[in-house]
């Protein structure tokens, strides 16, 4: 056998000075030669633990070996077959914690690079042309609604039309894809990759509506009247704020707003489009996630001079993803550890231009693991600001829960489901993803789709059909 590179095969990617003013994508992807060096380290376990830290189920020796083999098609087919979204798993999902993480190669060395040869093989695919699909199912009579087109909903329908039920999906925003387009900036995940997995949808039988905000224009309710189940996957939309004193000034945003308006509503490509957004000179965001390294390094690129990260704990504690943190970092982020927002200040016309921190000291873990952040006493100090950005978490939006009272939710307005089967306290209503958990990761959006596809299946085709 011939000896295994103890580290992964680089990937090319955009220099940090060149990357902050444009909104292109960072890393290239691998070349087909470095997509099979890089398969070639797999060590084709006989019990490979990789799948079971794959939350969709994923063979993944599977498509490596087709890699190894230069099989494209047959690898893209294979990895399909349980995940429909390979090229946006393959740039967004946090590898790292989830099925590299058992690799048994990393337990010495780098794990194999599976999100790149994931991505890899999408994009081969995309380069192609025509996406081949699969045979088309009997039908089963059985009509589903699916309410959101985040990953937790496009998962889910994938997997139902292909089982031959017809599928409808509404979506409240103007285009399909929620997190997947509003949320994560286009230098992370272009949006052209999104629409073309959702045309795959599309083209797979399922029909999209979008405008359509479920609980407003029609409930809950009376879309079980027209549908032999439903599937609740409308996210996590829903910001948390410091609550401390001058957060209403103007300046300062939720990162959902100000993503929403990057990203979406394209507000970067100012004028061709005229989405207004502050700019900023000196943005502040608050939190150390996924979330707050998007808002960071969408400042540089809108112009920011200085984007500062001001987070409570150390950079150990932080939650981003440690690739994000790197690609940050080299593009001139600066980190304000172990501080805290105590209050904001304005000018004369309401404008924020101030933040006041209060320095912090790790004390002993809490509840996540990480070590508590405790206040410093008489350690405050004031930065300089024209924009801030809060990026410390959301919740579920509460429209359909505050217009389904029967259907059971947690303390922080998530819809509880059994974990089995995706059900709802609600006969014929199902949910998963961010709804049920809390913001998380895409992947396990798309595993809970997964779950709960299974559980509509078996309840609907217990049910009399529908004409």
């Amino acid at each position: 056998m011939a000896k295994v590179s103890p580290t992964k095969t680089p990937m090319r990617e955009q220099p940090a000075a060149e990357r902050i003013r444009n909104y292109d994508e960072v890393p290239f992807g691998y070349s087909p030669e470095e997509a099979i060096l890089e398969a070639k380290r797999c060590l084709m376990c006989k019990n490979p633990k990789c799948i079971d830290g794959c939350p969709v189920e994923i063979d993944i020796p599977g498509f490596i070996q087709f890699i190894t083999e230069k099989n494209f098609k047959d690898g893209i087919t294979l990895l399909k077959e349980k995940n429909i979204l390979p090229a946006i798993c393959g740039r967004v999902c946090p590898q790292e914690e989830q099925c590299e993480k058992e690799c048994i190669l990393g337990v010495k060395n780098e794990p194999v690079a599976i999100g790149r040869l994931e991505r890899f093989l999408a994009d081969w695919e995309a380069e192609q042309g025509e996406i081949e699909l699969p045979p088309k199912p009997k039908s089963t009579g059985k009509k589903i609604v699916i309410v959101g087109a985040g990953p937790a909903g496009i998962t889910a329908a994938a997997d139902l039309v292909r089982l031959g039920h017809k599928v409808d999906m509404f979506e409240a925003l103007h285009e399909p894809g929620g997190v997947l387009v509003y949320g994560i900036p286009e230098f992370r995940l272009p949006k052209s990759i999104v629409f073309r997995e959702i045309h795959y949808l599309e083209k797979l039988g399922v029909r999209l509506f979008t405008d359509q905000v479920i609980g407003k224009i029609k409930s809950i309710d009376e879309l079980l009247k027209e549908y032999d189940a439903v599937f609740l996957g409308t996210g996590a939309g829903l910001p948390w704020f410091l609550n401390v004193a001058g957060e209403n000034l103007n300046g300062i945003y939720s990162a959902n707003e100000y993503l929403t308006r990057a990203n979406l509503m394209k507000a970067y490509l100012f004028p061709t489009y005229k989405t207004p957004i502050v700019k900023g000179k000196r943005v502040a965001t608050v939190g150390g996630g996924n979330v707050a390294m998007d808002c960071a390094r969408t400042a540089l690129r809108l112009g920011a001079e200085k984007s500062i990260i001001i987070y409570r704990r150390s950079r150990g504690e932080m939650p981003a993803r440690d690739e994000e943190i790197h690609h940050a970092e080299e593009e001139g982020v600066i980190f304000q550890l172990l501080s805290n927002p105590a209050a904001f200040h304005g000018d004369e016309n309401n404008w924020v231009r101030e933040v006041e921190c209060i320095r912090m000291k790790l004390g002993e873990p809490d509840d996540s693991g990480r070590r508590r952040p405790v206040p410093i006493p008489d350690a405050n100090f004031r930065m300089p600001i024209d924009v801030a950005i809060i990026a410390i978490g959301n919740s579920p939006n509460p429209l359909i829960p505050s217009t389904t009272p029967d259907i059971e939710t947690g303390k922080w307005g998530n819809i509880i489901t059994d974990l089995e089967t995706g059900k709802t306290s609600k006969p014929g209503v199902f949910a998963g993803g961010d709804v049920a958990t809390g913001a998380a990761t895409v992947i396990l959006a798309m595993g809970a789709g997964k779950v709960a596809a299974r559980g509509i299946h078996e309840y609907v085709m217990k049910k009399g059909k529908k004409e």
